[in-house]
């Protein structure tokens, strides 16, 4: 049985689940999603506008007319990814159109792949349709093409990512998302909500909230209020919280940064409105690499405020990414960052060694890690991270909690996550006897018998 390894990108969303939706002489388009979550959203945007338009969706290169490559640029690394994937699809198919972050450098990318037909920036959705009309004239049948209200998801049925702003505001110097996806654009809250509610009644069981800032959203609209809800990250997880009467859902929250506000959330998760569960992006401890980093330097207040959360909500879990070898930093600041991770004692953490980004103000920075030190450094620091979590799993054998089932294999061993895993960057809890009459999507309890450095093993009860 497989566990959960340490190296897994905390960025990345999980692999899509393209439908098959071809008929006889239908235009059809394919889709590669890459990158994270919020670019997942914007992909599953552009299959639901393009089936309305009577477009079918081809699961390989083979069956489509022309592929859209969702391209990410977070990373070098990811940079190289997405050129890879393009020039698959071009070899493979031969017409492809390019969205995403990495479109935001259309000579880049045509430097390296100049027989693309066009190249739009993140969610730019509609030039992304108008490049698919004029590589593959839409051809509709209006007793056929009929879009279920649902839209076209790219991830299991029972859950979905739910988007509720674009962009940020922060200038953190080895980022260049402000400049990929702009400034803070929020959506009103009771869009948020009439999509979530829309989801919920198609049946999906767990709503993931995420954004660049999530605990951010509204500042750009002054929180206004429309329509009975107001666009305020507590407001709208306590709407949230409150679909779906008998069958509500797990609302899960993403990129939540530790503003002092966070604290009015966790009693809603005392209460089991939303999931007992925070993912924030800390990314250091030390406070003078979080000042080369343009990032608030204030990780002694950071450990008093989870002090604070946990003394609520005692059940809380904690994720967290950061970065190790940020230039300039010293073995005194990484050790910094070690005892911090002694004393926070997270639940869930991921981990990158720091590669320079092309338009990253860091890059400049003086003093650059070797990168032998920051793989060393790396190790270190997710062995540290190892041994906590396999504590806490331990700590939870012989409890019993509720797990939503991801899926179930020909053996009959269910793959579950508890209310402290999101799908694809954390653990998994193993049902591998008695899973007859299971059905993935649902939710069951169970008592964990068994527990890994990752992952846990549990009975129905």
């Amino acid at each position: 049985m497989s566990q959960n390894p340490p190296s897994l990108r905390p960025d990345l969303a999980p692999k899509i689940a393209t439908p098959d939706t071809r008929r006889g002489n239908q235009p059809t388009i394919g889709m590669v999603s890459l990158g994270c979550p919020k670019a997942l959203v914007d992909s599953e945007r552009i299959l639901t506008r393009l089936r309305a338009e009577g477009y079918a969706i081809s699961p390989d290169y083979a069956g489509a007319d022309a592929v859209i490559v969702n391209t990410c640029g977070f990373l070098d690394s990811a940079k190289a990814e997405s050129l890879d994937a393009i020039g698959e699809a071009l070899n493979e198919n031969g017409k492809v159109i390019v969205t995403g972050c990495l479109g935001a450098e259309p000579d880049y990318i045509r430097e390296h792949h100049p027989r693309i037909l066009a190249v739009t920036g993140p969610h730019q959705y509609e030039q992304v349709l108008d490049a698919v009309h004029a590589a593959v004239p839409p051809s509709p049948d209006p007793f056929i093409d009929l879009l279920p209200a649902s839209g076209v998801s790219l991830t299991p049925r029972h859950y979905s990512y739910l988007k509720i702003s674009e962009g940020c505001n922060h200038k953190c110097k080895f980022c260049i998302i402000p400049d990929m996806r702009g400034k803070l654009q929020s959506r009103p809250a009771h869009a948020v909500l009439r999509e979530a509610e829309k989801l919920v009644e198609n049946g999906v069981r767990e709503l993931l909230v995420i954004s660049q800032d999530t605990s951010a959203y509204g500042v750009d609209i002054k929180h206004a209020e429309d329509r009975g809800h107001r666009a305020h990250i507590t407001d709208l997880a306590r709407d949230l919280g409150s679909l779906g009467g008998d069958t509500k859902p797990w609302v899960r929250l993403h990129y939540v940064y530790p503003y002092p506000h966070v604290r009015q959330l966790i009693p809603l998760m005392a209460d089991g409105l939303i999931l007992p569960y925070l993912d924030i992006p800390f990314q250091h401890a030390s406070t003078d690499v979080l000042r080369r980093m343009a990032r608030p330097a204030a990780a002694a207040k950071t450990l008093d405020e989870i002090t604070a959360w946990r003394a609520i909500c005692p059940d809380i879990t904690l994720r967290s990414t950061f970065i190790v070898g940020y230039p300039g930093e010293t073995e005194a600041e990484f050790q910094v960052l070690l005892d911090w991770m002694d004393e926070a004692q997270l639940d869930r953490v991921g981990c990158f060694q720091y590669e320079n980004v092309a338009g990253a103000r860091s890059n400049a920075l003086p003093d650059h890690v070797p990168a032998e030190v920051k793989q060393e450094r790396w190790d270190r620091f997710m062995e540290k991270a190892q041994v906590i979590s396999e504590a806490k799993l331990a700590a939870k054998v012989g409890s019993v909690m509720d797990v939503i089932i991801d899926d179930i294999d020909e053996d009959g061993i269910a793959t579950c996550r508890t209310k402290s895993d999101a799908p694809e960057i954390d653990g998994n809890l193993f049902i591998d006897e008695g899973t007859e009459g299971l059905k993935v999507g649902e939710i069951v309890s169970v008592e964990v018998d068994e527990a890994g450095e990752y992952d846990l093993w549990g009975k129905v009860i």
